[in-house]
């Protein structure tokens, strides 16, 4: 009798405590019907335990992915171990909304989940826990410094002037881009151009004017290009676009229409009109390239030579202009 008695106290004792808890508890039998449903659960879904008792759980939640859920709990039945569901992989199983007053901006509620065996007096699995953890300020707060650290490392590798990729990073692509080149014989052109006479647009009409020039090349740049094409900000007023599976005639197309583009154009500032060009220097990939650097150096001596030939012109990289 006295054992009776302690039982029912360590039961009663059980109980209170599995509704008490901060976390959701729910116990199925092998048909998924609920056998077990805490306050947490009652609070979050707002179902108590008499409208849940002996239901099938799917009938209740249709968010439940019954296949998934099925084949997860079927593996607990058969193997006798957990397994365990984090946030990142399914952010919820029951689709429960957030209180919580931190993390109010998640709409609905991050849950890590255990599903456990549980083991009856002859050893036999005919029932399963379902634990689900509230882990919504831990997640939250995980994807707001990792949409914080997304933003860094854009403004990292972004010129500020321009918005166009710094010197840097572009270079980092151009890289990239010729060890792809070396490994899969593919083609690319890399470009390089600068604003003619650009120190004079200073020094005759001040930097916040030479400023704007900068922008408006920028932004007739980046509204020029494929989603493909990779433009920089070199230095000054320098620039270089990395054209990906281009040959050097398509290239010198698209440098002649963004020269002309920019011939046409004049920058208002502070009243005063301010026209100006550019030119550019071509070059193809090529096997006789060493490294990246390379290459780079042969579209800045093309660059070089459009300069010398007048300036406003576009010229592609000759073998013959080494010389000069």
């Amino acid at each position: 009798m006295a054992t009776e008695n302690t039982d029912f106290k360590e039961l009663h004792w059980l109980i209170g405590m599995l509704q008490t808890i901060d976390v959701g508890m729910v116990v199925l039998d092998r048909d998924f019907k609920i056998q077990v449903w805490n306050a947490f659960m009652e609070n979050h879904s707002g179902r108590s335990p008499d409208e849940t008792s002996n239901r099938v759980i799917f009938e209740l939640f249709s968010e439940l992915d019954e296949a998934w859920f099925r084949q997860k709990s079927e593996s607990v039945f058969q193997l006798k171990s957990s397994a365990f569901i984090t946030w990142e992989v399914r952010p919820y199983l029951f689709k429960f909304k957030n209180y919580r007053p931190i993390t109010g901006t998640a709409e609905f509620m991050y849950q890590d989940v255990t599903i456990s065996p549980l083991v009856s007096i002859d050893g036999s699995i005919n029932h399963v826990c379902v634990t689900i953890y509230d882990v919504t300020d831990f997640a939250s707060n995980k994807q707001a410094l990792e949409e914080t650290n997304q933003v860094l490392k854009v403004l990292s590798r972004t010129d500020r002037l321009t918005s166009l990729n710094n010197r840097g990073y572009w270079e980092e692509c151009l890289e990239n881009e010729f060890n792809q080149l070396q490994r899969y014989a593919k083609i690319s052109t890399l470009i390089i151009f600068d604003i003619d006479h650009f120190k004079q647009v200073n020094d005759t009409n001040g930097h916040q004017a030479g400023d704007e020039v900068i922008r408006i090349v920028s932004d007739q740049l980046a509204s020029s290009l494929r989603k493909t094409d990779i433009p920089g900000r070199y230095g000054g007023e320098e620039f270089a676009i990395i054209m990906p599976e281009t040959i050097e005639k398509h290239a010198f197309i698209y440098c002649e229409r963004l020269r002309k583009a920019i011939e046409s154009t004049v920058v208002i500032y502070d009243e005063i009109e301010i026209k100006f060009t550019i030119s550019f220097g071509i070059c193809e990939s090529s096997d006789h390239h060493c490294d990246y650097q390379n290459w780079l150096e042969r579209a800045d001596q093309a660059l070089y030579q459009a300069k010398k030939n007048g300036r406003n012109q576009s010229r592609i990289f000759d073998l013959s202009s080494l010389d000069i």
